[in-house]
């Protein structure tokens, strides 16, 4: 039998180890708990992401797509809304590829319009609860009946039992010249069928949880982009992701105009011009749970091996305000 001076001391002991090992849990349920408290949402337009080539556009090559790989590993998003997606079959190679490189999405969505070589996506780590795919918004323009060329993709994301949202991706009409229509007119009327869904979503719910995002080909002050953002009480409130740089300051001389900070994420090698044409807009509702200061375009060394834009991404907290 051990003497109380022997068995004391090993209690302690032992009860000291379990309040270590408590604590040492303790802290990791906490870190945990704060990693999910938030979760990432990000944009990227992928530029011809196809895995054979398609009319004029080229295969993906093997550099760009690591490349693409790269940065979204280096985003660590939640959810990725995908713009200039080649066939399912490309979207699922992205897929598995960044699985193998310990990056999974098990849920997927892939949206083919009247466009028949690129198209939008999305990859997402939370499920997809309800999806309403629109591939067939018609508009008149001239006299001709046009159609939406890539689509929308429309998903109702569940991040947890108490936080679901919105996600409504878009790629609307490019700068390019066509002989069908006037370009900017097709992007304006492209843009106001997006609006429209907007619109229905909030009327039902003007609370609701609603990302608006994607590459919209155009300029923040254009006629489509105005247009998307809408005004009023059901406004969308623009994120703005910039490059994490240290430049966090207000417009030197007039705070109505956008900061100094870098936040283009488009460059037209024709001209040699870099512009701000993609967006994470954000309804009111959506707009308490943004986390301003993890919201940021993404600027990594040799970026334009894997696409001519840049990706962005928004950070949201996960519970409703």
């Amino acid at each position: 039998m051990l003497a109380d001076a022997d068995y004391f001391p090993r209690m302690n002991c032992r009860l000291f180890s379990c309040r270590i090992l408590a604590g040492f849990t303790a802290v990791l349920l906490v870190t945990n708990l704060s990693a999910a408290e938030t979760f990432r949402v990000a944009a990227y337009n992928l530029e011809n992401y196809l895995d054979q080539p398609a009319g004029t556009r080229q295969a993906k090559s093997d550099a760009a797509r690591a490349k693409v790989r790269e940065s979204i590993r280096a985003l660590k998003p939640d959810v990725i809304a995908l713009q200039e997606m080649g066939s399912r079959s490309a979207l699922q190679e992205l897929r598995a590829a960044l699985k193998s490189e310990g990056l999974e999405f098990p849920h997927w969505e892939h949206v083919a319009g009247f466009d028949t070589n690129i198209h939008v996506a999305l990859l997402s780590k939370f499920p997809i609860v309800a999806r309403r795919p629109h591939t067939n918004d018609q508009y008149l323009l001239g006299g001709k009946r046009l159609r939406v060329s890539r689509g929308f993709a429309d998903v109702d994301i569940r991040v947890n039992e108490g936080y679901e949202f919105t996600l409504l991706s878009a790629h609307l009409k490019s700068k390019r010249p066509i002989p069908d229509a006037d370009e900017e007119e097709m992007r304006f009327e492209e843009a106001k069928i997006l609006r429209e869904k907007v619109d229905a979503r909030l009327a039902a719910n003007p609370n609701a949880n609603l990302i608006v995002l994607g590459d919209l080909n155009d300029t923040y002050n254009a006629k489509s982009v105005r247009a998307i953002l809408g005004r009023g009480r059901t406004a969308l409130i623009d994120t703005r992701p910039a490059e994490r740089n240290g430049d966090d300051q207000p417009h030197p001389h007039n705070p109505r105009y956008h900061p100094r900070n870098v936040a283009w994420t488009h460059h037209y090698g024709v001209e040699d011009t870099y512009s701000r044409i993609d967006y994470i807009l954000v309804s009111p509702g959506m707009a308490r749970e943004w986390v301003t200061n993890e919201t940021y375009v993404l600027n990594l060394p040799n970026w334009g091996i894997a696409s001519d834009h840049r990706p962005l991404v928004a950070t949201f907290e996960t519970r409703n305000k």
